[in-house]
């Protein structure tokens, strides 16, 4: 199951957050991406690496940019009870890097990323 999968300390970051603040988070604790929540932590986006990158190389946009500008709104989410394989498709499927997983009242419980996944099939065989 997801639940003992699940990366339950995992960084956040908030909507109006910089992109340099983003960044220096994300590097700072080894992360390609994290959840986007409001102070309740409820989930409102996804924002990743990549995706900064790109919003960067666009002329006019900055790193003092909030993440809200950046961040994907539409997120793939999970939930604890949840088959990881399940999960895995889902990743696979989407070309994702992680998904959150949330509660029923869509906060952030934890996160699965695809390190995650490789390390436990490495593990398990």
């Amino acid at each position: 199951m997801v639940k003992d999968l699940m990366e339950i300390n995992f960084v956040t970051l908030k909507s109006h957050d910089s992109i340099n603040k983003a960044l220096e988070v994300m590097n700072n604790n080894k992360v390609n991406g994290a959840p986007v929540v409001d102070s309740n932590n409820k989930l409102l986006g996804m924002i990743v690496k990549a995706d900064i990158y790109r919003f960067l190389m666009e002329e006019g946009h900055y790193d003092t940019c909030p993440v809200e500008w950046v961040m994907t709104k539409s997120v793939i989410i999970g939930h604890k009870y949840e088959e990881l394989i399940d999960i895995a498709k889902r990743i696979r499927e989407k070309n994702i890097i992680a998904i959150p997983i949330v509660d029923d009242n869509n906060k952030v419980d934890g996160i699965v990323t695809i390190e995650d996944i490789v390390d436990y099939f490495i593990k398990k065989y």
